[in-house]
């Protein structure tokens, strides 16, 4: 998925986040703010997941629900 696009679209898919990753907690999602690093760097913090690893599975997941 295209930053700019994920960047333009972050308030759809603030629900399908928590939904996916649930060990996000709000104040994750919140600070987010629309950036793709910003989402990659909380799900491999909180899944104990390779930055490669985090990378690769929400943009599997984004591009299904885009």
């Amino acid at each position: 998925m295209d930053n700019n696009v994920f960047s333009g679209k972050w308030k759809q898919f603030k629900g399908n986040v928590k939904d996916k990753w649930g060990k996000l907690t709000d104040d994750d999602v919140e600070r987010v703010e629309g950036k793709w690093e910003n989402l990659v760097g909380r799900i491999q913090e909180r899944y104990g997941k390779s930055r490669d690893e985090a990378d690769k599975e929400a943009r599997e997941y984004f591009d299904k629900v885009s």
